[in-house]
């Protein structure tokens, strides 16, 4: 499936169990590449409930965005929220697991960025990524997001029983729009 086949709309109330399966695939997914998923037992754990994904969809200021093929069978989604005048978050961007590495998630991404330009004027864009990831990590540096140097405490509490590297966290990264726009490499 070629990435020119995608097509994007918001998604509603109804797609919420699809999205929460697509994340929880995606996240759960094995990757050959070094340090691409990090640790697969915690990758393995991670769980999210519909309802986060519907709260999400219908909290103001807050949508998901799918990508479909032709078809309209889901391959890509991604959250997206406000967080104040200048700033949007990016969150659970996820790819079908047949789908890796066929440049899907760079296409959710980008249109992630447009779409909280367009709908919220906001000039920079911020997400995090797992401090194990870190190839993930550099993935979203090649599409032109830097670390702020900011980490985010884990949740560990949800992962009661696993034993943790203690300096598990989330990297903090943000994207300037107006600059970074033009910047992005393709891959």
């Amino acid at each position: 499936m070629s990435n020119s086949e995608l097509q994007f709309r918001i998604a509603t109330p109804d797609d919420a169990a699809q999205i929460q399966q697509l994340v929880q695939s995606a996240f759960r997914a094995e990757d050959i590449r070094e340090n691409w998923t990090g640790d697969m037992t915690l990758a393995s754990q991670f769980s999210i409930k519909v309802e986060e994904i519907m709260s999400n969809i219908t909290k103001p200021d807050s949508a998901y965005l799918m990508a479909t093929d032709e078809n309209g069978a889901l391959k890509g989604s991604v959250g997206v929220s406000k967080r104040d005048a200048d700033l949007a978050r990016i969150y659970m961007l996820a790819v079908d697991q047949h789908h890796h590495r066929g440049g899907i998630g760079r296409k959710v991404l980008a249109y992630a960025e447009d779409y909280c330009q367009r709908r919220w004027s906001v000039n920079k864009l911020g997400l995090n990524a797992l401090s194990s990831r870190h190839e993930l990590i550099l993935w979203y540096i090649r599409c032109g997001y830097r670390k702020t140097g900011e980490l985010t405490q884990f949740p560990r509490q949800w992962f009661v029983g696993l034993n943790l590297p203690d300096n598990l966290c989330f990297v903090e990264l943000e994207k300037d729009l107006d600059a970074g726009s033009a910047a992005v490499e393709t891959a």
